[in-house]
């Protein structure tokens, strides 16, 4: 697969470049009629508005909108999308569609603010009024329509929608965010375990933030990085600040991120779950697997919105998709990793359009569980009334000597037992075999095995399963490590092992070998210096043993019979994770003499037992129904 920015992505969406799967043709201009109009805020300022109208004038139609930050091309009367609203089947089936230009961004006038935060009580601007004043504006001013409107948005397009629900207009019946980032220090985008997403940040930056001199059409301008090998120009480049030999000052949001290296006002103002309350219309958030950006941010939304709005009816859907991928796949594959069936199109036909079909449209008896689930390994669809099931029981399995992992306790009374490696941060791991600048997204379930080998990975597997194994929930880590300097990462993967027989896939184009395929199936980082606050980093103490707990994030997946669940550990994840120096320091700004070798230990005896923690679900049990 061809490495894609996000912006690139979402604009080649928006734009219909990207066909949606195996949909059939559709012809827009023949049946739409667009017009461009300038929708002023309250403050003034006028936000590019694209509306796409059925010619058909004999009923009303219900409004679809969306409203984002990478662009909504084509521009000009003449120019029509490909593919309106979420999918063809939107189009067939007869809505208004509205695309916006948000504030700032393209041919919307404004200042760009990256991720404006929410301030209760206040009258803006900020995305939430200007939702509010865009949905006000067409009910009153687009002809045909029936009162009622929807949004739905991936990505940025979700942040969009979790904004545009809190003070809510009332025409809002129904709401889609769709891997919507809601905090973007703790999961989402540019930050986990207080380690910030380099190669990401740097990418979307590059393209997405720069300052404008005014609104424009033109399309994104990619960085030119002058080089395929994103590895050697993340290492010459060094600490992230130094970014600014490239940006200069016209990359404004990269110089708040390197001011803000702690989980501060900034970011916590930014945490949208907070102000998840009063939410009185029915919510689709949708969520996948194997999301590089925003795999966290559903997750949180889904549980803030259970929490402070218990009687909205909430559905959370995840399915085994790449980031936006369940918008334009068959979802049937990702990577090498085959799905047995097109999820992405069972969720566009029987969830989606049904979704907005009943509740703009009172069209349909939809019964949506509040929880619709995929399960990996054994490829088949949930339905649950919770999310985790509720069935669940979490239990430990051990790091064990000579690299074995058991459900077995430690035994023994001595509490040196460990594993130590030498971690240097001028030869860091890398997160995938590919050779590329931008980050991807197939590495999310990329085969383990160009790096189990290294002496900087420790790893540990069971025996093979004498049968099915399967996990429905949180994955924990619980980690007694120490090192003989005063910071250091730590980044564990959860890997599903293929048996030595495995069949490859027919056809084969990337002539992979699935016998004992190391499928990374979780992963994720700690920054030791912020194991007990995200706020307040400390140092830790020199061959002091410390406990680190975090999380790997939700999953649902089988290890079937005959594989083996394995566990790697790690100090870096690079470039997709900034190098951290090993020295109690400020990161972002650190010296190139900053960064020096350590070597960590992680515990795995009886008093210091080093464990991640499974949700496990008995075989053939359930809360709901399957699929």
């Amino acid at each position: 697969m061809k490495p894609i920015s996000i912006a690139a992505l979402f604009l080649a969406i928006s734009s219909g470049a990207i066909s949606l799967g195996q949909q059939q043709a559709f012809d827009v201009k023949a049946h739409y009629v667009k017009r461009e109009v300038a929708i002023p805020m309250r403050d003034g300022v006028k936000l590019f508005t694209i509306i796409y109208a059925p010619k058909d004038t004999s009923q009303r139609y219900p409004i679809l909108m969306t409203r984002t930050a990478y662009g909504i091309a084509p521009y000009g009367p003449d120019a029509y999308r490909t593919v309106v609203g979420p999918n063809n089947e939107f189009a067939k089936e007869g809505y208004i569609f509205v695309y916006q230009d948000t504030r700032g961004k393209f041919k919307s006038e404004g200042e760009f603010i990256h991720h404006v935060p929410y301030v209760k009580g206040s009258n803006g601007p900020n995305e939430s009024t200007d939702t509010w004043d865009t949905i006000d504006w067409l009910v009153k001013n687009v002809p045909n329509t029936n009162g009622r409107v929807g949004q739905w948005g991936i990505s940025w397009g979700g942040w969009e929608v979790s904004m545009g629900m809190i003070d809510a207009h009332p025409a809002l019946k129904a709401s889609s965010p769709q891997a919507p980032p809601q905090d973007q220090f703790l999961g989402d985008d540019y930050h986990s375990g207080g380690a910030y997403q380099l190669m990401y940040g740097f990418n979307w930056m590059s393209t997405n933030a720069r300052a404008r001199s005014g609104p424009s059409g033109a399309p994104v301008e990619r960085f030119d990085y002058g080089t395929p090998d994103g590895y050697r120009f993340f290492l010459e480049l060094g600490a992230a600040a130094n970014a600014q030999k490239y940006f200069a000052d016209h990359v404004p949001t990269w110089n708040d991120h390197m001011a803000h290296g702690t989980y501060d006002d900034y970011w916590q103002a930014r945490n949208v779950p907070k102000d998840l309350v009063n939410i009185t219309h029915p919510v689709l958030i949708v969520a996948t697997w194997f999301d590089a950006q925003d795999f966290y941010g559903p997750f949180r939304m889904y549980r803030a919105l259970k929490e402070k709005n218990p009687s909205n009816k909430t559905t959370l859907v995840v399915g085994p998709w790449l980031h936006g991928g369940w918008a334009r796949s068959d979802g049937d594959v990702l990577g090498n990793i085959n799905f047995g069936s097109k999820t992405a199109e069972y969720f566009r036909t029987r969830i989606e359009l049904p979704f907005f079909n009943h509740y703009l449209k009172d069209k349909g008896d939809l019964r949506l569980a509040d929880a619709i689930v995929f399960e990996t390994g054994a490829n088949r669809w949930h339905e649950y009334d919770h999310w985790p099931p509720k069935s669940t029981q979490p239990r430990p399995i051990y790091l064990q000597a000579d690299g074995r992992l058991s459900f077995n306790a430690p035994a023994g009374s001595s509490s040196s037992a460990h594993d130590a490696y030498e971690s240097d941060p001028r030869k860091p791991v890398p997160y995938t075999a590919e050779i590329t600048t931008t980050e991807g997204h197939v590495f999310m379930v990329e085969d383990q095995r160009f790096v189990w080998n290294r002496p900087d990975v420790l790893v540990y597997e069971t025996e093979p399963l004498t049968e099915d194994l399967t996990i429905a929930g949180p994955i924990d880590v619980t980690l007694n490590v120490s090192t003989t300097n005063t910071d250091g990462d730590w980044v564990v993967k959860v890997i599903d092992v293929y048996p030595g027989n495995a069949p490859d896939p027919k056809p084969n184009p990337r002539t992979v070998r699935m016998g004992g395929f190391q499928m990374l199936l979780a992963g994720d980082i700690q920054r030791a210096k912020f194991r007990r606050s995200l706020s307040h980093p400390e140092p830790m103490v020199p061959n002091q043993p410390t406990k680190l707990t975090f999380t790997l994030g939700d999953k649902y997946h089988t290890f079937l019979k005959g594989h083996r669940v394995m566990v790697q550990i790690q100090s870096s994840w690079f470039p997709m994770f900034d190098r951290n120096p090993q020295t109690f320091v400020d990161i972002y700004h650190a010296k190139d003499s900053d960064y020096q070798k350590a070597t960590h230990k992680v515990f795995r005896s009886a008093t210091l037992p080093s464990f991640i923690t499974l949700p496990i679900i008995a075989s053939g049990g359930s809360d709901g129904s399957g699929g």
